[in-house]
């Protein structure tokens, strides 16, 4: 059967968003260095990206550098940088080729010179494409964004720029990195393991979770195509009941 004939084109996930996992573990498997398993990674960047962008969602989210990544071993960090310029470089003709927009949240300072200056270029080029917004999640933690949030709304408060009493959702979601970005409708994480690892708390609060064990260079076209078949079967509520949707 062809998976992709049995997608309805009319309920895809508006917003996308992937935690990529088990590079490491891939590489390990293959009796490889894990620096080769987050190469191979990019390989399968490209696949979803091409596939999400044929499918029609409009927002892909993926989780490429945590801040708790830092801590990982410097070797392994400064591979990951390598990887991330290197795939900025080759991967633009891509972005323009599916008039995909390129969007990066997250603490950019912290990455070096020359990965911020490959993201930024990048994004200047595709900054008028409309086909979809593909957003890497660099140097980035969910509990950092929420403090600089909570930050930012009471600097305004004392200084008289917005009231306490006017502090809803709406004004959170104007001072988290995403305030461009819907909330995540799917979330899809792959290499077996159950947990958000702070990413996009906030957004994700209605988000439909699917979990593989399925390692990252592995996932593929038609394991998306799973993903969004189970998310289509699937009934969201909201909070509300089953009549009240119907």
């Amino acid at each position: 059967m062809n998976l992709l004939e049995t997608i309805n084109k009319n309920n895809l996930p508006k917003h996308l968003a992937i935690i990529m996992d088990g590079n490491g573990r891939w590489a390990k498997q293959q009796g490889l260095l894990r620096a080769l398993g987050h190469e191979s990674g990019t390989k399968s960047v490209k696949v979803i990206i091409e596939a999400s962008a044929k499918l029609g969602i409009e927002f892909l989210t993926l989780y490429a550098f945590s801040t708790e990544n830092w801590n990982r071993p410097k070797l392994e960090v400064e591979t990951l940088m390598k990887v991330l310029i290197n795939s900025l470089k080759k991967e633009l003709v891509t972005l323009q080729k599916n008039n995909i927009k390129l969007n990066a949240i997250g603490n950019l300072e912290k990455l070096p010179k020359s990965a911020q200056r490959e993201l930024l270029d990048v994004i200047d080029k595709t900054k008028d494409n409309t086909q979809m917004t593909l957003t890497l999640a660099l140097s980035y933690g969910s509990r950092e964004e929420l403090v600089n949030a909570v930050r930012n709304i009471c600097s305004k408060v004392k200084n008289n720029i917005i009231s306490i009493d006017t502090i809803d959702d709406s004004i959170i979601n104007e001072h988290l990195y995403t305030q461009n970005l819907p909330d995540v409708d799917l979330l899809i994480r792959t290499s077996g393991e159950h947990r958000i690892s702070n990413f996009l708390l906030w957004q994700i609060a209605y988000s439909e979770l699917y979990f593989t064990d399925i390692l990252w260079p592995d996932f593929k076209e038609e394991d998306l195509y799973e993903a969004i078949i189970s998310y289509q079967k699937r009934e969201r509520r909201f909070g509300k009941t089953s009549e009240q949707i119907k």
